[in-house]
């Protein structure tokens, strides 16, 4: 069946604002949900245990001092160190044995028989299920005692150190502030345990999983683990059915004129977008040593392969785990955000021919701003979670202490600032092509996505270090979710189709209709899919229905992508030694196999809400997000730094030789480590957690079990693999930029590019 582009562009419109429409609807409701942060604890004689307060001043001290980036809370965070939930109720639930077991018989818990334990255990269940949540809450004397004892751990641990934990000493500087950050992990642990008022459940939906505080699957994550199965099929069937049905030009390189990148011009702003290109790699260079560091912390929590103590060095004390792992995964955002923000920059002068005036100064002055925006983001997270910002800056300025969004306040509008920046010269490049096309147009398309980027980062905004961590946790997901399985995605087709209109392997208006029909799934189902992320960590249960729905339906553009993928890889195997952009090509495919996989089949199995309810925050999460991220984003990134250069780089000094190398180091090394590692780790963790509770699949005592200790080990290939390809590639990189040709003046009159009979008429 034919699709016209205006249909598409109206349904695009149309899934957008209802989007919106049920996303604001849902924040609004989850304001009103959120678990309450009470007043006061007090205890049976009426002594205050905690305040509101502390509770809040806790949750700055998780976010300072870059404690997400340790353990996690509500499951969200880093793997490394406990869940802080998890563990605090765990330790809630063993202290309360003991204080029971002492007080009815005189002895310690695990000297008790079967039976005195069990009546032990059900003095402990029925505290922790009071649905009391009226101002003040009243601890039983058991719940006082264990809150006590908990602080104690915490102080232990996190300020006096635990170099088995990997936490140097003073990791919270202070013992009062070790304290306030047990008062907010008991607090998660509380309306984790408590149930919501009008509900048979608990606030988390009863998460963790921890039998003995009467925490256990309910029968809505069930039933809607059945239903999203069968949309599973449903869902792959219809997205089968849609690619054969609608007539949508694939790629092809037989009979096509593909413009020889050594009769394209160069224009000046595209020697400068050049530039970029060491800037990312430099970057991604960085965060795979990162990445490599923190693999082996698993191994060896105290130090790297016994060099410190050889040196005199403390690596733990200078790079501990929680700052490493920042660093590692804003890198991971900056290297591709700076790539694809060059491809950008690139891209529209091979589509008009032209550049506007002083593009070239303005592209510099982006370039600048970036590496004031990394430079000043990346001291401020240093300082701050080093304590060397006090007061209400250290968010500010310092580090925000939030997965994703570690980066100071101010560094975040400075990143917001560069996008719109971003935006506006693309938007100048693109110019004849706006001018002349609708606005449903494959240049606005660009436009749009990367104005999507901008705006979901906004949501970023709407909170402080005082908000309810729910709240917050609802609008941080806004960013990383939306970005990732909403804007990136949208940006992915986008690219993908302007790339090969500007490679002559697809029509304007062909291109602009599979844009348009990937996206208007792609938007569909990934902005509302967000909710999968709020099951557990005390939103309404509303947003079960909704993500395991919705989340199932991600796999429809997946599937479109990945025989979008297959199709390409036919173009190219038919095109033969003459097609001059076999390289870039071969990223453009990987990139969509390894979306399928990583965002496709290892998304959907761990999404659905079963599976979730054991697995998440477990090293499964790991597997689909290196799959999906590195595979998906980094590898459209990577090709098009290849594309670039392919056009960019004198034609006598060209040698694709190196890049080779470095593709299947990547592809290879992330199959080795993501399959021979990751995957393995995280499947028995999920036995774990099943078996037993969610604290004991998290806790150390898991990962130094001797086959997870092998299996961490074996990810050393793939990591060595990516490693090296990374290597390979920063070099060639740095050489190929010092050959590139020499620029053309760019031409006054809009449409001289080779392909711009391709792009500008209307008989296509």
């Amino acid at each position: 069946m034919q699709v016209r582009r205006r249909t598409l562009a109206k349904l695009l419109l149309v899934v957008f604002v209802g989007n919106l429409v049920v996303m604001g609807a849902g924040a609004w409701y989850s304001y009103q949900q959120a678990p309450p942060i009470p007043q006061e604890f007090v205890g049976p004689d009426g002594e205050t245990v905690v305040t509101g307060e502390q509770i809040r001043e806790g949750k700055t001290v998780f976010q300072s001092d870059a404690l997400m980036n340790h353990g996690s809370i509500l499951g969200n965070g880093a793997y490394f160190g406990s869940d802080y939930t998890a563990d605090a109720l765990d330790r809630k639930v063993q202290y309360m044995q003991s204080y029971y077991a002492e007080e009815r018989y005189g002895e310690a818990y695990s000297d008790l028989s079967g039976a005195e334990q069990a009546a032990v255990d059900s003095l402990v269940e029925e505290d922790l299920a009071s649905t009391d949540t009226t101002e003040p809450v009243e601890y039983s004397a058991a719940e006082v005692y264990a809150h006590q004892q908990v602080r104690a751990d915490y102080v232990e641990r996190y300020h006096e150190g635990s170099l088995e934990h990997g936490l140097p000493e003073g990791t919270i500087e202070s013992a009062d502030d070790a304290r306030r950050f047990a008062d907010f992990a008991l607090w998660t642990a509380w309306f984790s345990h408590t149930e919501r008022p009008g509900t048979d459940h608990t606030y988390t939906n009863d998460w963790p999983y921890a039998p003995l505080a009467g925490n256990e699957p309910t029968a809505g994550t069930m039933t809607w683990s059945v239903i999203a199965m069968v949309l599973l099929v449903a869902g792959a069937g219809i997205g089968v059915w849609l690619y054969k049905s609608v007539e949508l030009p694939e790629p092809e390189t037989k009979g096509v004129s593909i413009p020889h990148p050594d009769d394209i011009d160069l224009l000046p702003s595209q020697r400068a977008a050049t530039r970029f290109i060491p800037i990312g790699a430099a970057l991604f260079l960085g965060q795979v040593m990162l990445g490599g560091l923190l693999a082996h912390y698993y191994i060896e929590r105290d130090g790297f392969f016994g060099l410190g103590e050889l040196l005199g060095v403390d690596v733990v004390g200078i790079l501990p785990f929680a700052l490493a792992k920042t660093y590692h995964i804003d890198l991971g955002v900056v290297w591709i955000a700076a790539l694809w923000l060059g491809a950008g920059l690139f891209l529209p002068p091979l589509l008009t021919g032209t550049e506007p005036s002083n593009q070239k100064r303005y592209v510099h002055a982006l370039i600048g701003a970036l590496l004031v925006v990394v430079v000043g983001g990346f001291a401020g997270i240093w300082l701050g979670a080093n304590g060397y910002i006090d007061g209400a800056l250290w968010w500010i300025i310092g580090n925000e202490g939030l997965e994703y969004l570690e980066v100071g306040r101010l560094w975040q509008f400075g990143l917001l600032a560069g996008f719109v920046f971003w935006a506006f010269l693309v938007a100048r490049g693109f110019k004849p092509l706006l001018d002349r096309e609708e606005p449903f147009g494959l240049a606005h398309m660009i436009l749009y996505a990367g104005g999507s980027i901008a705006l979901l980062f906004t949501a970023g905004m709407f909170y402080t270090p005082q908000t309810n961590i729910v709240v917050t946790e609802f609008w941080r997901w806004w960013v990383v979710h939306m970005w990732v399985e909403g804007a990136f995605e949208f940006f992915i087709v986008a690219i993908v189709g302007i790339t090969l209109v500007s490679m002559n392997l697809l029509k304007r208006r062909s291109a602009e209709k599979a844009v348009m029909f990937q996206a208007l799934f792609v938007m569909g189902s990934g902005v509302i899919g967000v909710s999968h992320h709020y099951w557990w960590i005390g939103q309404p249960d509303v947003w079960i229905p909704f993500g395991s729905v919705f989340s199932t339906l991600e796999l429809i553009p997946l599937v479109l992508i990945l025989f979008e993928a297959l199709n390409e890889y036919r173009a190219l195997v038919t095109a033969g030694e003459s097609f001059p952009y076999s390289l870039p090509f071969a990223f453009i495919i990987a990139s969509g196999f390894w979306n399928f996989v990583g965002a496709g089949v290892l998304g959907f199995f761990i999404n659905l809400p079963i599976i979730n309810y054991y697995e998440h925050g477990t090293y499964l999460t790991v597997g689909h997000a290196h799959a999906a991220m590195f595979g998906a984003f980094g590898f459209l990134a990577l090709g098009m730094v290849t594309y670039m250069l392919r056009i960019a780089v004198d034609p006598g000094q060209w040698n694709p030789r190196r890049l080779k190398w470095s593709f299947w180091l990547w592809n290879v090394g992330l199959a080795v480590m993501v399959f021979g590692s990751v995957l393995p780790v995280g499947f028995l963790q999920l036995e774990t957690a099943f078996t037993v509770n969610y604290d004991a699949a998290r806790s150390l005592a898991f990962y130094n079990r001797d086959l997870i200790q092998l299996l961490f080990w074996a990810r050393l290939p793939g990591d060595t693999m990516l490693i090296l390809g990374t290597v390979v590639f920063a070099y060639d990189t740095v050489k190929q930029r010092f050959a590139l040709r020499e620029t053309s003046a760019p031409s006054s009159i809009p449409g001289s590019s080779i392909i711009s009979s391709r792009v500008l008429p209307e008989d296509d």
